[in-house]
């Protein structure tokens, strides 16, 4: 694959990620998270047959579309002032600098390419980061969905098993029924403390 196809994945890989965590619309955030899985398909092509990265392709598309037609048309986007969104911009971008500071020697550990390593640090960082920000059962899916394609793609350099490969997406799909699950409780059922 060429080096600049990979370049232009890993930065669709941090535009994605920026625009999930800033992004406050659902429906524009199931289409960033399915553009990402799509770039992070051309990053795992590099390690993987075609068979094996189309598989993660699918399963990242099929979570999607869970969480999409699970979403509750009643529940309201947030709209969170210009300061929040600035705020998570400035976290995005240090993110980015950390990928870019840190990849050079998390490749010289693991036999994996610097570019892959970029394009993991980039997503587990984002990921944590929508992990910290936000509570809402939709935004935490997609934040551990993001996170976990960026072990995934880490990962993908080390080990091409086909069952770990399954082992992968059977989580991607049960972090998205999860998510599911969840979006579509009552909102009120969430917030009360159990009974003793």
């Amino acid at each position: 694959m060429p080096e600049s196809l990979s370049l232009g994945a890993v930065i669709v890989l941090a535009l994605t990620a920026a625009f999930l965590l800033i992004n406050q619309n659902w429906r524009w955030g199931v289409i960033a998270l399915s553009v990402q899985y799509l770039a992070v398909f051309l990053l795992v092509l590099q390690e993987w047959s075609l068979g094996l990265a189309a598989i993660k392709l699918i399963t990242g598309w099929m979570a999607g579309t869970i969480i999409g037609i699970s979403h509750s048309a009643a529940e309201q986007d947030e709209r969170p002032p210009y300061s929040a969104q600035i705020f998570r911009l400035l976290a995005a971008g240090m993110v980015g600098l950390l990928a870019w500071a840190t990849a050079p020697l998390l490749a010289s550990f693991l036999p994996v390419k610097l570019i892959i390593c970029q394009g993991a640090i980039i997503l587990v960082g984002m990921g944590l980061l929508q992990l910290g920000m936000y509570t809402r059962p939709l935004r935490v899916a997609i934040g551990l969905l993001t996170a976990l394609s960026g072990f995934e793609l880490l990962y993908a350099g080390l080990e091409s098993s086909i069952l770990v490969v399954g082992l992968l997406a059977g989580i991607d799909l049960g972090l998205a029924w999860v998510a599911a699950y969840l979006v579509t409780m009552n909102p009120a059922m969430l917030d009360q403390p159990r009974q003793p």
